[in-house]
């Protein structure tokens, strides 16, 4: 097992803190393994703590009436989940899976409140990690209800690149079948629409390495396929 302060440290949620504060944090953590594919949580769960990943993949996802999945986030290592529930005291408001084996850090609601008490400094944090995860969701819900496919990939790759630090490849860190949950649409559409897109000559698919070939057409695919 990593050393927890080391993963603290890495922990963008908590970067600024002073060694005590962090040793304060590592004092209340309760780590918590899952193999893939075992369920963190269910939507409805009591909101009961906060999870931020230090090992491994989580997807955060709402199943509709009908059984349809659609995956709010792809979550990994150094990222913060179910923040939401540590200020409102509400149950989990979706569900959460291990997408490979994992390693979470827990933080119980009611002693981190009291580290937040003390630590005004931590929660300027959270409020900056929880303007960040709706500045996706703003991004996602315009993809998902103004955009057709193709451009619905186009900005993923585009924000994923952003995240990478990469202006010329993204690797995708899920499978395909994932990313269609992600993006609204089913597998065999997207195969067809990265194939497209390699017609394009904007990307080279090899396997779950893109290679971008043209980012202002595939920024143009983005902001214009509507």
């Amino acid at each position: 097992m990593k050393n927890i302060i080391k993963i603290l440290n890495n922990v963008p949620l908590f970067g600024g803190l002073s060694n005590g504060q962090i040793n304060d944090i590592k004092n209340i953590v309760v780590s918590k393994y899952f193999d893939k594919g075992e369920t963190v949580f269910l939507e409805g769960d009591p909101g009961n703590g906060f999870y931020v990943v230090a090992e491994g993949l989580v997807k955060i996802y709402k199943v509709s009436a009908e059984g349809k999945e659609q995956i709010l986030h792809i979550l990994g290592p150094g990222e913060p989940f179910a923040e939401v529930p540590v200020f409102t005291g509400q149950p989990f408001p979706a569900n959460a899976q291990a997408i490979a084996k994992s390693h979470f850090l827990f933080f119980p609601r009611n002693t981190f409140v009291g580290l937040i008490t003390k630590n005004p400094s931590l929660s300027l944090s959270m409020l900056a990690v929880l303007s960040m995860r709706l500045r996706q969701f703003t991004v996602q819900i315009e993809s998902l209800s103004l955009k057709e496919v193709p451009g619905r990939l186009a900005s993923y790759l585009l924000l994923l690149s952003e995240e990478q630090g990469k202006k010329d490849s993204v690797r995708l860190n899920i499978s395909k079948n994932q990313l269609a949950s992600l993006l609204g649409t089913i597998p065999e559409t997207l195969s067809r629409i990265f194939a497209k897109i390699a017609d394009m000559k904007l990307i080279k698919v090899d396997g779950r390495n893109i290679k971008i070939l043209d980012r202002s057409g595939l920024t143009n695919l983005g902001e214009y396929s509507k």
